[in-house]
Parts: structure tokens; C-alpha cells; sequence
């Protein structure tokens, strides 16, 4: 039966990924610079005689072909790349390079898809189709590399029907998993707003037109178009996390620079909505004496999962770990570059449970204290393996 094959393999190849992912964390790289990293990779796969491309400069594109007669692809996708944070964790493992570090859970997901590869591998005679293994750049810097994987014919020769990733949530104890249908995770934007007034003395203000009053006015605002504007029943987040003025007590600068994000589900909606924010800020400028450059940075779209395809996916899921281990997730407001991916082909992006309070994995990604409980690796592999022959047919 393949799903206990796939389990004890994914049991006697355990102590090896953690290897993987503590090496992989112990050597981040940042955003299109994972050089060491897909080196790494490529030197695994060439160990166990699987064929590889690159693509997008570090991103490496494997190909598994089963035995058995299909035509039937399906893609698998980690992400490779690591934050721009200190680490403030004190293991074996931790980073080496100062300031850059596996916050978000790359090193995990990469691993773990190593892991996969080499179960798959040693499978190839009980299952028919193709299993396309994507080792991606760059997912947290825009333009985000599955974008640039995706130009560059990740998803042609051969063409899968369907994409798989897996992503760490410290909120779900190790050892469980969870999926949603449907749209997921949200588009993001990035604004850049710059005011300019005209500065000059603090105790003349009649004499200046106070970017910093008209940056405020700006800002508060802005916030009538989620309040206002938007369907109260569509999700929307408008945050603005960096004002810099560089003024003094008494010193009214000539501009002021604003930074922030804007996120929702629905692309007609965020179309209209970049359309009112610009045209607001730039009006209050303008009727406040000064101007306003409004850019904004197009990001990820959001993420969708296919209904089928998750719902197979679960079901996989729940046959190979148990119905009790398998959650319900709720939208999510962060984004994902894996939302390119499921735009143009079906697409299911789960949750791996990391959380563990007695072990202290249970901070947030993105932050210096992240960490996972390992034992989440003795499903990683072998999950996703089942899930692709599963889907596959076999």
C-alpha cells in the first residue's frame, strides 16, 4: 500500500531533513541571492539521479516521472529565501549571517520538499504521471519570484494541472495541518506617498504650507476609503507604518514621506480603491496649499484555492494522518507570492502546523524568535508525497 511505503519512508528519512533545514536555516540568503541555497539543493538532487532545471536565475525546477503509464503533471512548491532580521534564538542552527535570517519558514519548506523528492524517487514504480518540483526564489520581495519563475515557462513542458505548497503556522500545533477553499490570502500593495509643502520656521506657520498637517489629514482620511467605500463584507486593510517628516521642534520641512500597505480580495475592488486613494490624497494636498506623488507598488494578486482540488487535498490529508489532525482555517489577511500560481492554474496552499508552547515555537513569522517544533518534519515529507500520487491518480 502506498501510503504506508510513503510513511516509512518519510520515518527513515526524518533525521536527514532536519539536517536539510538546519543547515538551510543555519545559512540564509536573502531575496534573489540564494546562490548557496540552490547549490545545496541541485547537489541533492543530482545524488539521487533526479533531472533538474534552473530558472530564474537561483530557482531550481525538478522532474520526477513515475513508472506507471500517465500524462498526468502536478507541481510542488517551496519557496528558498530568507528575511532581513537579526536572530535573536540561541540553537545549534542559528544563523551565520549576521542580520538575515529563516523568519518566515523557507528553510522548512525547502527541506521538506527535498524530503518529498527523495520519497517520490524511491516510488517511481508505483505511481504513474509526472511530479514537477519547484525550488522558488525570492517570495518575499517583489515582484515576488514565482511571477518571474511563471514568465520564464515553470508551468509549460510539461504542464501541470495542478500546484501544491505548504506553508509553517506556529499557530497550529506540529503535527496537524490546515486547509481552506476558496480565496485564502489577500493582495498586497505597497504606498509610497510623498507631501510637499513648504517649510520653514515652526513659530511663522503663515508664512509655510505644513506638509506635516497635510500629511495627517491625508492619513486619517484615507481611512474612509475601507470604512466608506468598501462592501463591509469584503476584507480590506489600509496600514500605514512609516511617516518621516525630518523637521525639528521648531522646524516645519518641506515634505514628508508616508509608507504603507493596502490589502483586499477581490481585484475590482482594489482597482477602485488605488483609484480613490490617489485621487483623495492628491485633492486634500491640493486644497491644503501643497502636493501629493502617490505611488503605488502593484504586488501579489490574492490567493485562491481551488475547490476540488483542496477539497481532494483534505481528504488526502485526513486519510493520511487522521480526520482529528486536519483544521479549518480562516482568511488570512497577509499575502503570498504562491497567488501568481493559483491565478493561471488550480492551486492548493495548506497550513503546516509548527506551534509548540513546551517547546517555544509558537512566535509569529516574521519575527526574531521564530522557530518550529521539528517533529512537524516527520509529516512534511510524507504528506506531500501522498497528496501528489493521490492527485496523480494512483
Amino acid at each position: 500500500m502506498i501510503k504506508n511505503k510513503i510513511k516509512d519512508l518519510a520515518e527513515n528519512i526524518f533525521n536527514d531533513v532536519v539536517g536539510y533545514r538546519r543547515h538551510i536555516h543555519a545559512n540564509p540568503e536573502l531575496s534573489f541571492k540564494e546562490f548557496e541555497t540552490s547549490l545545496y539543493i541541485k547537489d541533492k538532487l543530482t545524488k539521487w539521479g533526479i533531472e533538474f532545471t534552473s530558472c530564474a536565475n537561483t530557482g531550481v525546477v525538478g522532474l520526477i516521472k513515475g513508472n506507471l503509464p500517465s500524462e498526468n503533471v502536478i507541481a510542488l512548491r517551496a519557496d528558498m529565501d530568507a528575511l532581513p532580521i537579526h536572530e535573536a534564538n540561541d540553537k545549534p542552527y542559528t544563523s551565520k549571517n549576521h542580520g538575515v535570517m529563516h523568519a518566515c519558514g523557507h528553510d522548512v519548506h525547502t527541506s521538506s520538499l527535498l524530503g518529498t523528492a527523495f520519497i517520490l524517487n524511491q516510488l517511481k514504480d508505483d505511481f504513474g504521471g509526472t511530479i514537477k518540483l519547484i525550488f522558488q526564489p525570492a517570495e518575499e520581495l517583489l515582484p515576488g519570484g514565482a511571477s518571474i519563475m511563471i514568465k520564464e515557462g515553470v508551468l509549460e513542458n510539461p504542464k501541470p494541472q495542478a500546484i501544491v505548497g505548504q506553508h509553517v503556522m506556529p499557530l497550529i500545533d506540529a503535527g496537524k495541518v490546515g486547509f481552506r477553499s476558496g480565496i485564502y490570502m489577500a493582495s498586497t500593495d505597497e504606498l509610497y506617498v510623498t507631501v510637499t509643502g513648504k517649510g520653514g520656521h515652526g513659530a511663522q506657520p503663515h508664512q509655510n504650507i505644513d506638509p506635516v498637517l497635510i500629511a495627517s489629514h491625508i492619513i486619517i482620511a484615507l481611512q474612509q476609503i475601507v470604512s466608506r467605500n468598501a462592501d463591509p463584507r469584503l476584507p480590506s486593510v489600509l496600514s500605514f507604518g512609516k511617516v518621516i517628516a525630518n523637521g525639528a521642534t521648531n522646524i516645519i520641512p518641506n515634505e514628508v514621506k508616508i509608507e504603507g500597505t493596502f490589502r483586499t480580495l477581490d481585484e475590482d475592488w482594489r482597482n477602485e480603491a488605488h483609484r480613490r486613494m490617489k485621487k483623495m490624497a492628491e485633492g486634500i494636498a491640493e486644497s491644503m496649499g501643497g502636493s501629493c506623488d502617490f505611488d503605488i507598488h502593484r504586488g501579489y494578486p490574492f490567493l485562491i484555492n481551488e475547490e476540488k482540488l483542496t477539497a481532494n487535498a483534505r481528504s488526502f490529508a485526513e486519510d493520511f494522518l487522521g480526520r482529528e489532525n486536519v483544521v479549518d482555517l480562516d482568511i488570512w489577511m497577509a499575502a503570498e507570492d504562491f497567488s501568481f500560481y493559483s491565478q493561471v492554474t488550480d492551486a492548493c496552499f495548506y497550513r503546516l502546523g509548527t506551534g509548540n508552547v513546551a517547546k517555544d515555537t509558537t512566535y509569529s513569522v516574521h519575527t526574531p524568535k521564530f522557530d518550529i517544533d521539528e517533529d512537524a518534519l516527520k509529516l512534511s515529507t510524507g504528506l506531500m508525497a501522498y497528496i501528489a500520487v493521490k492527485q496523480l491518480g494512483n
